[in-house]
């Protein structure tokens, strides 16, 4: 006797998908390893292309106290300059999203690792979009070699330095590229209007001052205006 199983219905093969998905093994596992190389030849051209196209100034942050290691931190700048090309992919016109596509591709390969959210110790500086893009393929070529040897599974969660005495000093603008600090200058143009500004302000004080009219104080006799010396009274002539 052969017993027939029931079939599954549409809803219940949802289901099932949804649960599998919802599941901590669907989401993903914890290893991070690659069998192939995700990192093409031409990297380094695709992102020199973009950084034609693109202001060299564009401010952009970066982890400045992201951890050193030999391992996970080439992984670990990848992951985070991904996140700046898909950010950057919402705001950009249709011609500069075709090159920003093509350098998230280069690095695209970094989301099939399960990463975990990026931890609050993190700490961000202002940078321009031309560092990003130079750190990106530096780090890109230091990890190609090494990308299908080792097994990034330790990786998983970045790291920073929580100490104030290990945080790495933040670079200069002059070496990032972008222009330097233009608030000294600023001020020095605005002072001398602010001076000017309150020297207007004492100088109308004091004329409204001046003519605005008084009223006199109870009991006090308000002097009359003094008549011409030329003018004299009227006199009757009795005829």
């Amino acid at each position: 006797m052969r017993v027939l199983a029931p079939a599954c219905s549409p809803t219940t093969s949802l289901l099932l998908l949804l649960l599998s998905l919802l599941s901590p093994g669907g989401r993903g596992t914890r290893s991070c390893a690659f069998r192939y190389s995700p990192i093409s030849s031409n990297f380094a051209a695709t992102i020199r292309k973009l950084s034609d196209y693109l202001l060299q100034d564009y401010p952009v942050t970066v982890a400045a106290n992201l951890q050193d290691d030999k391992v996970c931190g080439a992984l670990w700048r990848l992951v985070l300059a991904q996140r700046w090309m898909g950010r950057l992919k919402t705001v950009a016109g249709s011609q500069l999203q075709k090159l920003l596509e093509d350098v998230n591709t280069e690095i695209y390969f970094v989301t099939y690792c399960s990463f975990q959210p990026l931890p609050s110790c993190l700490r961000f500086v202002q940078t321009n979009i031309s560092h990003l893009l130079q750190d990106t393929s530096e780090q890109l070529a230091a990890l190609k070699p090494w990308v299908t040897r080792l097994d990034f599974s330790q990786c998983l969660e970045l790291q920073c330095h929580t100490d104030s005495s290990t945080l790495l000093p933040p670079r200069s603008p002059e070496s990032l590229g972008a222009p330097g600090p233009r608030q000294p200058l600023l001020l020095l143009l605005l002072l001398p209007l602010a001076l000017l500004a309150l020297l207007l302000a004492a100088a109308w004080r004091r004329c409204w001052w001046r003519m605005r009219p008084r009223t006199p104080c109870p009991g006090e006799q308000v002097p009359s205006a003094p008549r011409p010396q030329d003018e004299q009274p009227l006199q009757l002539v009795e005829r």
